[in-house]
């Protein structure tokens, strides 16, 4: 049991955001990702799955411990939907807003299409895989760095 950490991290969670270094990608996906497959590609082959939590509320606890890169434009990315390209759907928003209060600034994003979004995700760092139920609730965050002040 440590302090200061959200309940729902565990250990192999843990090791993961320390793990990772500036540049590196977390893709946190929903219950409808393939994420099994996905994961054994990635830097790590690790698959992190997180029963009944929401994309808003896996991502503001990794957000908690983990800083989004603020020297690229979109540190945020996420699965366009296919059958709607170019919307922003609720699930976006609230993630987007969940970034923006966590890191106190603006947050860039880019929308990656469907199947472009699998291939990158192949070359992320590890996956955490949610309960989220919305559509196209599948995302990609970019580490940042941590600075002493």
């Amino acid at each position: 049991m440590l302090k200061g950490i959200p309940a729902f991290m565990d250990a192999e969670l843990l090791w993961v955001l320390a793990a990772m270094g500036h540049g590196d990608e977390l893709v946190v996906v929903d219950r409808n990702f393939p994420s099994h497959s996905v994961a054994a590609e990635t830097t790590t082959g690790k698959l992190i799955t997180l029963g009944g939590l929401n994309a808003p509320e896996t991502i503001a606890g990794i957000l908690e411990l983990m800083p989004l890169d603020s020297f690229v434009d979109a540190p945020l990315s996420w699965m366009d939907p296919s059958d709607n390209p170019g919307a922003v759907l609720e699930v976006h928003s609230d993630v987007l807003d969940v970034c923006r209060q966590a890191e106190g600034r603006d947050v860039g994003h880019a929308v990656i299409e469907r199947l472009h979004f699998y291939v990158r995700a192949r070359k992320c760092f590890a996956v955490v895989q949610n309960s989220e139920n919305r559509p196209y609730g599948c995302f990609i965050l970019k580490k940042g760095v941590v600075f002493d002040k």
